[in-house]
């Protein structure tokens, strides 16, 4: 089929922003009977008009032959491709530019199938630290029973100190990798995307081959941080948060150029990782609003998070705009993100007994994992993210037992605040 889309990204010279863009890029109403909004296409199987037809579709879908410039790959079975799919991953590459994005089940199939897409046994991934515990899980306990191991990089903005690692880890394998996730859940410590692009072009050297940069932009993506304009290879998110939004659905993604892409999407296909076309609707309804929501949350956060920074009974906050902008991070901030977004987390009290004091007197908040919707959320990292991740690794990146993790949704920020302040005044003195 025609695939005209770059065509519908301007009017004339005049290049459309990607709010205006979420509204209708990507589908014809005409070619569904004049519906305004997509319908769900529900289907496993697609017809073919011919046999001829019928085997250039799977000779693309699987990846032996590339469709014809200027065409995208056929329509063949919901496991490989399906309409609704192929409207949110259009839309949601145009946020960072990508050439191709693929959807997936969750945000932790979309890392898995890039990871498997390019590792192999024996193979190693440098990663960032801390991660989300269910990736931390993932790489210490699920790819290294496959033979892939991985490397630490303790500090991230720091070069001389990345590089001596890599010549470590090279000396054991082969990088196929280097994975990011930044800000980093709970504490939004930062990676610096451009430091590890170099890093990739300098392991090319050592190694022969230049590992991909893969970063986990879901904290900040795709409004507030753009990784594939600062030199990543691959964006990769958990849909399920800001992109979906509303805390009903579950979903991945993973973007980046064409020839790498094609491989990631063929992973998906053998793995059964594709997202179902009811989700993909619903994402393609979030993407509406997706500037709104984010732009809301962000401003609400911040007036939290000061409130929170000035109260006595609040021992640190770690909120990206507090970082001095003199250190590394501080600087860091401003030039690779253009706003904080709003998750972040704090330390209330002295101990574990203080920090569950204050979640179970919370009225507005609501006490659950998970971040990124309308309503706003409150947990316990140690005891729920991060609670398969190692005591003391966990604290060597201030993940204590004090401390909460926030997800400011978009209610009115003062009565989120005055939420907070009845809840820190049933803790002592």
């Amino acid at each position: 089929m025609s695939d005209g889309k770059s065509l519908k990204t301007r009017q004339g010279e005049h290049l459309l922003h990607p709010e205006t863009l979420m509204t209708s890029y990507g589908y014809d109403p005409l070619l569904s009977e004049g519906a305004v909004k997509p319908p769900v296409f529900l289907t496993s199987t697609f017809i073919f008009r011919t046999a001829e037809e019928g085997q250039a579709f799977f000779n693309v879908a699987s990846g032996r032959q590339s469709a014809p410039e200027g065409t995208r790959e056929g329509l063949v079975y919901s496991r490989f491709n399906h309409p609704n799919s192929e409207i949110v991953e259009d839309r949601l590459a145009l946020y960072e530019g990508a050439e191709r994005c693929a959807l997936f089940s969750s945000g932790m199939s979309a890392i898995s199938s890039v990871l498997l897409t390019l590792c192999k046994p024996g193979d190693v991934v440098l990663k960032t630290q801390p991660l989300y515990g269910g990736t931390e899980t993932l790489f210490n306990k699920t790819l290294v029973r496959l033979g892939i191991s991985s490397q630490p990089l303790s500090d991230a903005l720091d070069y001389s100190s990345m590089l001596a690692t890599a010549k470590q880890a090279a000396s054991t394998g082969r990088i196929t990798a280097i994975f990011a996730e930044t800000p980093a859940n709970p504490t939004n410590s930062l990676a610096d995307i451009r430091l590890l692009a170099r890093l990739a072009d300098d392991l090319q050297q050592i190694q022969g081959f230049r590992p991909p940069v893969i970063c986990d932009n879901t904290l900040l993506g795709p409004v507030f941080q753009r990784p594939l304009a600062l030199g990543a290879d691959v964006s990769v998110y958990s849909l399920t948060k800001y992109v979906g939004g509303h805390s009903d659905l579950v979903a991945g993604a993973a973007m980046g150029n064409r020839e790498l892409m094609s491989r990631v999407r063929q992973m998906r296909s053998a793995i059964g990782t594709q997202l179902d076309p009811h989700s993909c609707w619903m994402l393609g309804r979030s993407l509406e609003t997706l500037q709104l929501r984010m732009e809301k949350a962000n401003n609400n956060a911040q007036q939290v998070a000061e409130f929170l920074q000035q109260h006595p009974k609040i021992t640190a906050v770690h909120y990206l705009p507090f970082n001095d902008p003199a250190t590394p991070a501080g600087r860091l901030y401003r030039e690779q993100c253009t706003g904080a977004g709003s998750t972040f987390s704090f330390d209330v009290g002295q101990s574990q007994a203080d920090a569950f004091r204050f979640l179970n007197q919370l009225k507005i908040f609501r006490q659950a994992v998970s971040l990124g919707g309308t309503e706003s959320l409150a947990s316990h990292p140690a005891t729920t993210t991060h609670s398969g991740v190692a005591r003391e690794t966990r604290e060597a990146f201030a993940i204590l037992e004090t401390t909460v993790r926030v997800s400011i949704g978009i209610e009115h920020p003062v009565d989120l605040i005055a939420d907070l302040q009845q809840a820190l005044d049933v803790l002592d003195d």
